[in-house]
């Protein structure tokens, strides 16, 4: 069964930072990159950070320079690291795997990250 269990969200003040875990399951995470999406409010969900395997991270543009993606191959963990929080990084944070460049159709719960000005 897969399983993405999203944590770390919470209120900060702007400037801030939090850093968000995912546990999961290793049939998802094992031979896939993995990735951390955004959903703001009354926005679509888009992809925000994504590491490979391999290590290798890519990030937009929005959060270049202030998010890091790590992946721990042995726990099966992702997380993201976000400093310099600004009130338009606010929205529910998701972790998914990429399959062929795209989310697979598993999601876990999100967790909220709120951010006041």
């Amino acid at each position: 069964q897969v399983q993405l269990v999203e944590s770390g969200g919470g209120l900060v003040q702007a400037g801030g930072s939090l850093t968000l875990s995912c546990a999961a399951s290793r049939s998802i995470f094992r031979f896939n990159p993995m990735g951390w999406y955004r959903q703001a409010p009354g926005k679509e969900r888009e992809l925000v950070a994504s590491i490979t395997v391999g290590g290798y991270t890519n990030y937009a543009d929005s959060v270049k320079g202030r998010f890091t993606i790590s992946r721990d191959d042995a726990k099966y963990l992702v997380y993201l690291r976000m400093n310099s929080l600004k009130p338009e990084d606010t929205g529910v944070y998701y972790c998914n795997a990429l399959i062929l460049g795209r989310p697979s159709d598993y999601w876990g719960q999100g967790t909220q990250v709120t951010v006041s000005s």
